[in-house]
């Protein structure tokens, strides 16, 4: 049987290229195509300019993974402990209801930067819809690591070590 262009269409309409991604995620070791702007739940933006010679640990998670709870214990302490580093910590929840993403942050104290915005963040990653799903970015903009499942504090907090490497 040979496979033709019409049969590949409807697997071709879920391509990251056809969700108005310029490029193909990026393979590890490969620059990453940063969305220029993302909203977070604070008001606040996050814009290419937070990337620039600052490494990422950026974390998919939802509200309604008890996986994700006890991740989030340790990217919170990552969060604090990469304070005035060249590390930045943002987090992807799956939900889009705003009001109870405030209310599980505040319940759990947590302070880490977190976003609606799946989308543009997933296409730019090659990220899956597992949950949790934790992506490193080394300081020069490349894929570092993609590492699906909970992970051990001190893991989580190896992360600093992306901030020193240049």
């Amino acid at each position: 049987m040979t496979l033709r262009r019409r049969d590949l269409l409807p697997a071709m309409a879920l391509a990251p290229w056809a969700l108005g991604v310029q490029a193909a995620p990026p393979a590890r070791g490969e620059a990453v195509n940063w969305p220029q702007q993302l909203s977070l739940l604070d008001g606040r933006a996050w814009t290419t300019e937070q990337w620039r010679d600052c490494a990422a640990v950026i974390v998919f998670w939802s509200l309604h993974c008890g996986f994700c709870e006890r991740h989030n214990v340790h990217v919170e302490k990552l969060h604090r402990a990469a304070a005035g580093k060249r590390l930045s910590v943002l987090t992807v929840v799956a939900e889009f209801d705003a009001d109870a993403v405030r209310r599980r942050m505040a319940q759990r104290g947590w302070t880490f930067p977190v976003t609606l915005g799946r989308e543009p963040l997933a296409a730019a990653l090659g990220a899956r819809r597992s949950v949790p799903l934790t992506v490193t970015v080394d300081r020069k903009g490349r894929l570092s690591e993609v590492i699906p499942g909970e992970m051990f504090e001190a893991d989580v907090l190896g992360f600093m070590q992306l901030a020193e490497r240049g």
